[in-house]
């Protein structure tokens, strides 16, 4: 299995060409110790650069990124501010579904991500309404970033066009709302602030088009829709989310449909709860070049039931830690039956539903 690739963004300084235009850009190394695999490999990770520009009401933002296999798009964007509260942008744009902009903390995110409900960046027109209390948001996808099901060198987890699931993204409808109660309430060095609340509601309704061969008598289109119930509270250097999510994708006499990103295609349960517990503490340090910590661990299981369906866990034990422009991820990973950490999938039955474990040490600069 090939090295998994999919941190956190990090906000580190860009060079400011103009007034509104920043270029940036990352180069990272990996190091992954396996207990599955007697072969530890300290390794290219990536190389992204990044461009963003705002400027008069207009903003615009891209990044591409080259790893040690692919290149792929992350997002590339275009939009303008309606009013102080208003905004509209189209392009391949991040869905906006269940806790934004991340439902984790670490390098390896969390089931969410596999599954497609996570930083996933789809075609698209997306209005946001955000106020001090109030977020809205809703979005129309048109497909995903290729708009192509067979290709499997991509970022985002996405319906893939496989001989066992020949279907693909043709549209999707996104609606979320959340309310935001006392959020000044997290600020840094203020330890008698009370703590700030996010609690939000998303829903998703998508078609996939069957693909496959002419006269096959399971060739139909189909139907998803997910729905997420989410929450988060910082209070003073924590931070802790928690998310109940369900998706069902209606496929024809089928309970597994394929998806696909960093390369490769795997199967995912079709209809599936997914509970997510996450909980972090953020430390400020003066370890010579070290300035902070940020300590998490993270939950996530993917609830299954029926034939050819099993239940997906994985948990993140680790810490980002910022040094000037370099930042880092020290993973402790632990799955089962979890895609990347063994797994064959996610949610689907396997021979091997043992735990397994990996030791993924990340480290970055961003300039």
């Amino acid at each position: 299995m090939p090295l998994l690739c999919m941190p956190l963004a990090f906000n580190a300084q860009a060079v400011a060409v103009t007034p509104g235009l920043d270029l940036g850009g990352a180069v990272r190394v990996n190091y992954a110790w396996k207990d599955y695999d007697d072969d530890p490999k300290l390794a290219f990770e990536l190389f992204r650069a990044e461009v963003n520009y705002q400027e008069d009401g207009l903003f615009a933002s891209a990044q591409y990124r080259w790893y040690q296999d692919m290149d792929v798009i992350h997002h590339a964007y275009f939009g303008y501010q309606l009013t102080e509260e208003q905004k509209v942008q189209a392009g391949v744009t991040q869905v906006p579904f269940g806790l934004l902009p991340y439902a984790s903390h670490s390098f390896w995110f969390g089931a969410t991500y596999y599954l497609g409900f996570e930083d996933d960046y789809d075609a698209g027109v997306h209005w946001q309404y955000k106020d001090e209390n109030l977020r809205l948001d809703l979005a129309y996808f048109a497909n995903d970033e290729y708009a192509d099901g067979t290709r499997y060198d991509r970022y985002s987890f996405d319906v893939a066009t496989t001989e066992g699931s020949p279907y693909e993204e043709t549209g999707q409808l996104n609606a979320r709302i959340e309310y935001r109660l006392n959020p000044g309430g997290m600020a840094k060095g203020e330890q008698s602030r009370e703590p700030s609340h996010r609690f939000g509601v998303s829903l998703q309704y998508a078609k996939l088009d069957y693909v496959g061969a002419a006269g096959n008598s399971q060739g139909e289109d189909a139907t998803a829709y997910a729905l997420a119930a989410h929450w988060q509270t910082d209070w003073q250097q924590w931070q802790a989310q928690l998310q109940y999510l369900h998706y069902d994708y209606r496929v024809a006499a089928a309970n597994r449909l394929g998806l696909s990103a960093f390369g490769f295609p795997f199967e995912v349960a079709s209809r599936a709860d997914v509970v997510t517990a996450n909980l972090s503490r953020s430390i400020d340090v003066s370890w010579g070049p070290i300035s902070n910590l940020n300590c998490y661990n993270d939950f996530s299981q993917v609830l299954v039931s029926g034939a050819g369906r099993s239940t997906s866990t994985q948990n993140v034990t680790g810490c980002a830690i910022t040094a000037g422009k370099f930042y880092s991820y020290l993973d402790w990973i632990a799955g089962k039956n979890m895609w990347f950490v063994d797994g064959p999938g996610v949610g689907i039955d396997a021979a091997d539903n043992a735990w397994h474990s990996r030791l993924n040490i990340n480290i970055g600069f961003y300039f």
